[in-house]
């Protein structure tokens, strides 16, 4: 492992454990002052296709978010995981729509929310204005840290690929707005950062 691979290692295990350690009425909180937040962003009110996910454990919560978009008319799209880590994607159609299912090719793995609605492809992306991120923080330069699976990397890259160019808004708590993170040439930086508490822009 890189220098820099074993310092992004450390700083996931020791954000997670942070997470871990929160209680349920931090959780709920949470949600709501990160949909009122997302929700007033004038890229996100004036979208017509919106990028996003289903928030699982001690993610910042999106359940909330995701009913409102539907409920003012944006077409939410919600990816679905395949089994090379890439993101396939397909609409949101409410709660009830959403099927529990597990990595397809590493059984046991932490356990996902997915649309069951018809898969529209890996490039259905390129269609959203705003592409909300879930992450472990984000830095004041707009680099993000996510999971270390790959799948938003790839889903970013198929975005600059194409040269589309969303508004990219990651969902993080506000101690994970840190000073620092350590980056790779391939980290492609976001635009905005949205906490429970506020939103961040970054140049």
């Amino acid at each position: 492992m890189s220098d820099i691979g074993a310092r992004k290692r450390a700083v996931r295990r020791d954000l997670l454990a942070v997470r871990a350690a929160m209680a349920d009425d931090e959780l709920e909180q949470a949600a709501r002052g990160l949909a009122h937040h997302a929700l007033t962003l004038p890229e996100v009110a004036d979208a017509r296709t919106v990028a996003a996910y289903v928030s699982v454990g001690h993610e910042p919560g999106t359940g909330q978010l995701l009913d409102a978009l539907r409920g003012r008319g944006t077409r939410v799209l919600l990816p679905v995981l395949l089994a090379d880590d890439d993101l396939d994607w397909a609409e949101y159609a409410g709660r009830p729509a959403l099927a529990e299912s597990e990595h397809p090719a590493q059984p046991g793995r932490m356990r996902l929310l997915e649309p069951g609605g018809r898969r529209l492809g890996p490039d259905a992306v390129r269609e959203a204005e705003v592409v909300l991120l879930p992450g472990l923080a984000v830095d004041r330069r707009g680099v993000r840290m996510g999971r270390g699976g790959g799948s938003y990397d790839r889903a970013l890259a198929r975005l600059a690929a194409a040269g589309s160019d969303p508004a990219l808004v990651v969902l993080v708590y506000g101690h994970e707005v840190v000073g620092a993170l350590p980056d790779e040439p391939h980290d492609r930086r976001v635009h905005t950062a949205v906490t429970p508490y506020g939103v961040h822009r970054f140049r």
